[in-house]
């Protein structure tokens, strides 16, 4: 078996580059042919897989957070060559969000080594949305509003891991403010007054929010989860039932499930795929069924 690895060091606070050797040593150990290509800036790994030979590798591994997965999935798809191979992630971020719905934890390396090399894959669904003219793609999430606005705020924090993110939260309260949205699903027509979208792929956000705990990675549908007009206090009280998926039992809340999704806004409200910032409103949204395989238990 020959793999690609494209590795972030710094993923993790910069755990994952300490364990580098260990990781390239346990592959040799397993028989693996590697060729590593290490990210050295923003979306570098969106570089590095589109202009790789792919039909060289019999997987191609994201070795990071779910912001390498998402450079990894869009240089893939960026690549114009035929006979792509399946997908595969070493889970070393701040956030492993696809990778605990692949029942694997944050730096459970060594079992997700043995994953890649037992060769079993399967085949998920991958989301396609366009905005501001360009097309990205994602495994996990795409939100807007507030919770777009609470990575913005976590981002430079990521050194405090997701402690981060809810440093974000309690600063974006401060400043929470509703908007419209004109929001369609699969033909039909929503407008409701918005504090935060979530379009999910997968159950988990960040990998302790299970934001969408209906969602399945391989059904053909995006899960989209609205949070209405709500006030600080409910808010408040509603942001711990995240961690357990309650959430969605609060009237304030709607969970619907669709193929494709159209959303404009009254301002323009920035996106974030996968915990990355890319593009504005209006967006639109496409589930692809079952349109990429990746190793998985």
């Amino acid at each position: 078996m020959k793999l690609l690895l494209i590795y972030n060091l710094h993923a993790g606070h910069k755990k994952a580059g300490k364990i580098f050797n260990k990781i390239k040593t346990r592959f040799v150990e397993k028989g693996i042919e590697l060729d590593v290509k290490l990210t050295e800036y923003r979306w570098h790994g969106i570089e590095l897989v589109k202009n790789s030979d792919l039909q060289k590798y019999d997987g191609v591994i994201a070795a990071g957070g779910d912001g390498t997965l998402f450079e990894v999935i869009n240089g893939y798809y960026q690549n114009r060559g035929s006979g792509k191979p399946p997908i595969g992630l070493l889970p070393m971020g701040t956030g492993n969000a696809f990778a605990r719905d692949l029942d694997l934890r944050t730096f459970e390396w060594e079992k997700a080594i043995n994953i890649i090399c037992s060769g079993k894959t399967r085949k998920v669904d991958v989301a396609q949305f366009s905005t501001e003219g360009k097309i990205f793609y994602y495994l996990n999430i795409l939100g807007l509003g507030f919770v777009a606005d609470v990575g913005v705020t976590a981002h430079p924090l990521k050194f405090l891991g997701n402690f981060a993110y809810t440093v974000g939260v309690f600063y974006q309260m401060v400043f929470l403010k509703t908007f419209k949205i004109e929001i369609k699903l699969d033909g039909k027509n929503y407008e409701r007054e918005n504090i935060f979208v979530e379009i999910s792929n997968t159950r988990w956000t960040g990998s302790t929010f299970l934001m969408a705990p209906e969602a399945e990675i391989d059904d053909g549908f995006l899960d989209v989860i609205l949070l209405n007009k709500v006030s600080r206090r409910k808010l408040l009280r509603l942001f711990p039932t995240i961690f357990n998926g309650t959430h969605v039992n609060m009237d304030e809340v709607e969970a619907f499930k669709a193929r494709k999704i159209t959303i404009h806004s009254n301002i323009p409200k920035i996106l974030a795929p996968d915990g990355e910032l890319a593009g504005s409103t209006p967006v639109e949204i496409e589930c692809l069924h079952q349109a990429i395989e990746v190793f998985c238990p």
